[in-house]
């Protein structure tokens, strides 16, 4: 069955996964760490907004209902970033434990495994900082993946990387006020 799980995922992931600009810094058997980094020419408060209006720049591809609109991002400690839709449906994709401006570094800090992750039992943190650059603003993205070593996480780290990769760079492009087709 875990095998099945892991297979699903991995076609999963590779339906969607686009050629990684981002790093996968570590992977092991039982845990991987992506990181994903870039200058924006745009002032750090349009990026920090442009970071929890999640509905506007996550692509709907990689949603539970098919439409990003049913997407929210409460930024605030307990905040839930989540997608609700239909008849009483829905999913807790992840769940803010820290939201901080400190010297000059705003940080949004999320915990949760996303997508098919969640199903395998991992331990997520996601975590989004914008900082000021003198060409806008630097935006870093790290997201650190912990399980059982029996799951293979390795295996899956590109394939992660790749999908959220897409993603960090669609918030790079809404941050900039581009299209995101």
């Amino acid at each position: 069955m875990q095998k099945f799980l892991i297979s699903a995922l991995v076609v999963a992931l590779s339906t969607f996964a686009t050629p990684a600009a981002a790093e996968v810094v570590n992977a092991s058997p039982g845990s991987f760490m992506l990181r994903a980094e870039e200058i924006v020419n745009a002032e750090p408060d349009r990026v920090w907004r442009a970071l929890s209006r999640v509905q506007n720049w996550w692509n709907a591809a990689h949603t539970y209902s098919g439409d990003s609109s049913n997407l929210r991002l409460a930024a605030r400690a307990g905040g839930c970033f989540c997608e609700t839709w239909g008849a009483g449906q829905s999913v807790e994709h992840a769940r803010v434990v820290m939201v901080s401006d400190l010297e000059g570094v705003r940080t949004l800090r999320l915990l949760g495994a996303l997508g098919p992750l969640q199903d395998m039992g991992v331990s997520g943190v996601l975590t989004f900082s914008v900082a000021e650059d003198a060409a806008g603003a630097k935006v870093t993205m790290t997201y650190r993946i912990a399980g059982d070593p029996a799951l293979g996480l390795d295996s899956l780290a590109p394939l992660v990387d790749g999908v959220l990769n897409e993603q960090f760079g669609r918030l790079v492009r809404y941050s900039r006020g581009e299209g995101l087709n």
